[in-house]
Order: C-alpha cells, then structure tokens, then sequence
C-alpha cells in the first residue's frame, strides 16, 4: 500500500546565529508579514519566529552551529509506521539524529538533501 503524502503547513527555515536578526528584520520590515517571535526550549534551536506565509506558517530558526541556511519541509500522512515502511522499502532512511522530535514523527531527506518532517495528518 502507498501511503498518501500531503504538504503540511509549516515550513522551517535554518539561519545562523549571524544572519538572524536580518532575515527575521527582511520577513517583518521589507516584507511586512505578521512575524512573532515565540518561546523555544529546544538543544539546537536558539530562538523561533513564527512568520505567516498565506495558508502556511514559515519558522524561522536561528541555529547556532550552521553555516548556511537550509529549508524543511513538512509531510503528514495517515500513518507514520506505514509511511516509514513505504519509504525504507522506497530506499529512504530515516535520519532521526538530524534534530530531536517527538515521537512518532520521522526525518527524512530527499536526494538533493532537503529535510521533511513526516508526521501524522492532524
């Protein structure tokens, strides 16, 4: 069975601790769209901007060991054990060192390298 992969809402994406301030200042100041910062208690994550983008929520994450920014994606699916076993039987690893998550969830990547979350549909 292929599960059903959907696009989900939220887009994150990973600036270092050296452009931040710029990028989240671009978003709110040149672009003038609803930017909030919000409470983050996370080990890599330093601080969060939640940004409204439309129908979709842009997180901007301010990681202070990258050295370029990066964007994920987020994939829901009915079934996460299923849509796991669907990727792995695909050629697709998890790869959930990427950056902690609740369980139940899924790092993946695509060829190129661009990281998806893969979470239950809400």
């Amino acid at each position: 069975m292929t599960p059903k992969f959907e696009a989900g809402i939220n887009i994150a994406i990973k600036i270092p601790i050296n452009k931040y301030e710029k990028t989240v200042s671009f978003y709110r100041d040149i672009l003038k769209l609803e930017v909030e910062e919000k409470p983050i208690d996370h080990p890599t994550v330093s601080r969060t901007h939640e940004v409204k983008f439309g129908n979709n929520i842009i997180w901007l994450d301010c990681v202070d060991n990258y050295t370029h920014s990066e964007t994920w994606l987020q994939l829901t699916v009915p079934n996460v054990d299923e849509a796991t076993q669907y990727l792995r039987s695909s050629g697709v690893e998890t790869c959930d060192e990427i950056e902690e998550l609740p369980e139940g969830m899924h790092w993946i990547t695509d060829p190129a390298g661009t990281v998806f979350n893969v979470q239950k549909n809400p």
